[in-house]
């Protein structure tokens, strides 16, 4: 980046209108903001609108005084040498307020103009700050849930929700529960003193899903309101349950299915850094799971300060000012704002760094125990035995580690078997001992499918995985590192996510968590997702593969019809 890069940025997806100066030469970002703050329940999209038309202009004026301050050029010249402004996603009306003024800015000033992807400056602003090289991203914010990593010149998208954004899965209940806005703060404070009830837990690969749990907690909510109703009691229970301890299971679940999911995504990248971003990651419990995790694994984790986590226009300069440098400039006729921006959308002009993936499990790397994301695996090739142990996770409650353990370790010795009594190659199991979370497999293959990726073998994965659902169960996690291969065999292991299900989008899901960890990991990932889709055709339900296009197309910047909830405040 040059020394002397001055770029004002100008941020407004949702609630906060917002305007930064970022000089490169100091590393300094001044950022002036006003926040939306509804009367009550979330967003309403025309009055956050309303309220970009009115403190836009005014954020903008105070953030160019500061940059007309501090500019030691010649006073002909320009206070800073670009604008840069949030393209999407977002609301469409508050985006369209946002554009308008950085094009006017940018002929104002005649300085080029920086479209910036809002969920690209999250991942940016936190690898700027720590120093990282190619970590792996969690952004977790109102509208947002996805996980990122940089391969072949695009963040990709490794996983994400399957529904809403984590905020406003949040901001649902508080809302429901007649709290105000925002409702994220409220619920961290009402866990404090609280303790741990079950409520679903749903991870599905390195996708995600927070529809039924909050569907619980309201449900478990509305049953003691009822009961306190007519016992005239107090309305904060539920089923004897107090509202504190719902709140306190809400984090523990709904942090805990990130966290665990992110480091899953850790583990199929190779990556050891992990970087946090979004309004939510102001969350104290979130980031102290996030950092035990990665201390337990011997990753390091990077949260910003929350002036960069919460929606800011800090972020849009710092990456505007790297997109800047690269020559990565809009014309005016080119600036359209885009509700549905996604980040894998965007070419990474700024960058050309691409990590190197870590070595996989076998024999052929010389490692006699290799660390996945939910066990220990030794392994003894000589052999022909791979022993596998599922470590407690210290960042997750104890009560629901313990479930989990044991749950996935008898459902994984159950459908390995099952696999193949279906005729798919799976590891014979030896051993199995629930209470430990230990099982005794085959060692099978040569390398992980990850590290010797052919058109040929994945087009087997498909086959196997057509022959799962036909059998009425999924894998649950059939990434590239779950997949073994030795000369033309391939094998499915790691059943530990899988379960029985009749429903077409359950199999859906379970093809497209494969084809993300081939955009992931493969160089060249295009004729190998088509390979998949081959494979699948050659045995499975075509049904399948049109749930399949739905999946996904489905925008992930959700908001409701009448009202839009966000947890960035």
């Amino acid at each position: 980046m040059s020394s002397t890069t001055r770029i004002l940025g100008i941020e407004g997806t949702a609630w906060a209108a917002s305007a930064a100066v970022f000089d490169s030469a100091t590393d300094d970002v001044v950022i002036e903001s006003d926040a939306y703050q509804p009367d009550s329940g979330g967003i309403h999209p025309r009055e956050a609108a309303e309220h970009m038309h009115e403190a836009i202009p005014q954020v903008v004026e105070r953030a160019l005084e500061h940059a007309r301050e501090t500019h030691d050029g010649p006073a002909s010249e320009p206070p800073v040498d670009a604008v840069a402004f949030s393209r999407g996603p977002g609301l469409g009306p508050c985006l369209r307020t946002v554009g308008t003024a950085a094009r006017a800015l940018s002929q104002s000033l005649e300085v080029p103009l920086v479209g910036v992807n809002h969920m690209v400056a999250h991942l940016e602003i936190g690898r700027h700050t720590a120093d990282f090289d190619s970590p792996v991203c969690l952004n977790a914010s109102g509208a947002n849930a996805h996980l990122l990593a940089y391969r072949n010149g695009r963040y990709r998208v490794l996983g994400e929700t399957m529904d809403t954004g984590v905020g406003n899965a949040i901001d649902k209940f508080t809302r429901h529960v007649g709290w105000s806005h925002p409702g994220g703060p409220k619920v961290e404070a009402a866990a404090e003193d609280g303790e741990y009830v079950d409520l679903p837990y749903v991870v599905k690969g390195m996708d995600f899903s927070f529809s039924g749990i909050m569907s619980a907690a309201k449900q478990r909510y509305d049953d003691g309101v009822s009961a306190s109703d007519a016992s005239g009691g107090s309305s904060d229970s539920s089923d004897g349950v107090p509202v504190e301890d719902i709140c306190y299971s809400l984090q523990e679940n709904i942090f805990g299915m990130l966290t665990e999911v992110a480091e899953r995504a850790l583990s199929l990248t190779g990556s050891d850094e992990l970087v946090l971003g979004g309004g939510v990651g102001q969350n104290a419990r979130l980031r102290e799971m996030l950092e035990e995790m990665c201390d337990q694994r011997g990753a390091e984790f990077h949260a910003p300060e929350p002036r960069f986590l919460r929606d800011n226009a800090g972020m849009i300069a710092v990456l505007g000012a790297k997109m800047y440098d690269a020559g990565d400039t809009l014309a005016l006729e080119e600036s359209r704002v885009d509700p549905n921006f996604r980040p894998d959308q965007v070419p990474v002009t700024w960058r050309a760094d691409e990590p190197e993936l870590a070595a996989g499990r076998g024999a052929a790397t010389g490692e006699q125990q290799v660390q996945g994301a939910e066990a220990l695996v030794d392994l003894e090739p000589d052999a022909g035995r791979v022993t596998k142990r599922r470590e407690s996770k210290t960042y997750r409650h104890p009560q629901l580690d313990d479930r989990l353990r044991r749950e996935r370790t008898t459902l994984e010795a159950r459908l390995t078997s099952l696999a193949r009594r279906e005729g798919v190659p799976t590891p014979v199991l030896s051993d199995v001992d629930p209470r430990e979370a230990r099982l005794e497999l085959e060692y099978v293959g040569e390398c992980d499918l990850r590290d010797s990726l052919t058109a040929d073998r994945v087009r087997d994965v498909g086959r196997h995985l057509a022959r799962l659902h036909d059998a009425g169960f999924v894998h649950g996690d059939p990434t590239t590192r779950n997949v073994r291969v030795d000369g033309d065999r391939t094998y499915l292991i790691d059943f530990g996510l899988g379960y029985h299900t009749d429903h077409v989008e359950d199999y859906a899901m379970d093809v497209h968590v494969f084809d993300q960890s081939l955009v992931g990991t493969a160089d060249d990932p295009e004729p190998l997702r088509e390979a998949v889709l081959e494979g699948y055709r050659e045995v499975g339900d075509e049904r399948v593969l049109e749930r399949l296009e739905d999946v996904e197309g489905r925008g992930r910047y959700v908001q409701d019809d009448d009202e839009s909830d966000a947890a960035d405040a």
